[in-house]
């Protein structure tokens, strides 16, 4: 109850409502996460709370004028923001789901708040072998790949982004990540590349706020 009851705080804190039943696990709970983003840098985000509409219109609305958002899928896709429009252009439909990413970039330095429902269940997340994507936890939590329960085969790489790439490649012998296990931060994306012969192509995670 420790993790609800925390998340239920930050759902008061930031005025919206978090409603939880006794002893009721399918009970919904409603919070908000903040990522600092420094002035002039690139961060790779995510956002790990669900609401109605994850466009980027709705979950990136009013910050600075000029910051620049950009989604991969195979190349870039870039988006500015112009507070005279106001929003997104070219224009606010990508979407940035629970377990997607991008990279987020302000002119100067912000606070970006996602406030949401913290996704329940069999949470269902895809890692296509053979090229690269952009990935998160679809629940926020600051924790390992193994934690997150990422479900990895020989010769997958993981790279966080901060400043630059860190890359880390799975081996089956350790067995673990290599040279070390990264934690994937709250609200932080992360590049996932599965092995031409892996397997496990489905993220499937089983998660409950007790």
């Amino acid at each position: 109850m420790r993790t609800k009851a925390l998340l239920c705080l930050a759902a008061l804190a930031a005025g919206v409502t978090c409603v939880q039943g006794q002893n009721v696990y399918s009970a919904n709970v409603v919070g908000y996460i903040n990522v600092a983003i420094p002035a002039n840098q690139y961060v790779l985000i995510a956002n790990q709370l669900n609401t109605t509409n994850n466009t980027i219109a709705s979950v990136l609305a009013g910050v600075p004028d000029g910051a620049q958002f950009q989604k991969y899928s195979g190349g870039y896709t870039a988006f500015t923001y112009d507070e005279l429009t106001p929003g997104w252009l070219p224009d606010g439909n990508a979407t940035l789901n629970p377990g997607e990413g991008g990279f987020f970039r302000s002119p100067v330095a912000t606070t970006l708040t996602f406030v949401g429902e913290v996704m329940q269940g069999s949470l269902t997340n895809t890692l296509p072998a053979g090229s690269y994507v952009v990935r998160s936890s679809m629940v926020p939590q600051a924790a390992t790949p193994t934690v997150l329960g990422v479900p990895a085969d020989d010769g997958d790489t993981l790279q966080t982004y901060s400043a630059g790439f860190t890359a880390y490649t799975y081996d089956e012998l350790t067995p673990g990540w290599l040279p070390s296990e990264p934690t994937i931060g709250l609200g932080q994306g992360f590049f996932y590349k599965k092995s031409s012969l892996g397997t496990k192509t489905l993220w499937v995670r089983n998660f409950t706020v007790e």
